[in-house]
C-alpha cells in the first residue's frame, strides 16, 4: 500500500523579506559555504518564507 504525502508547505511569516534575507545569509556564514542536510533543509524553509515575505512586482513584457 503506497501513502501520499502532502508537497504543499504552508508559510506565515510575521517577519519581513529582509530579516528572512539576513536568517538565510548567517546561515552560509555558519556554514563556511556548504550546507549539510540538515542545513540544506532549514535554507529550503528560509528560502520559502522569504518568498512568501517578499512583496510581489508584476513582471512587465519585454
Amino acid at each position: 500500500m503506497l501513502h501520499s504525502m502532502s508537497t504543499t508547505v504552508e508559510i506565515a511569516s510575521d517577519r519581513s523579506a529582509d530579516e528572512v534575507n539576513e536568517e538565510i545569509r548567517a546561515l552560509w556564514r555558519r556554514s563556511g559555504g556548504t550546507l549539510s542536510g540538515e542545513q540544506r533543509e532549514e535554507y529550503q524553509r528560509l528560502v520559502m518564507e522569504w518568498a512568501a515575505a517578499a512583496p510581489h512586482q508584476p513582471v512587465k513584457a519585454a
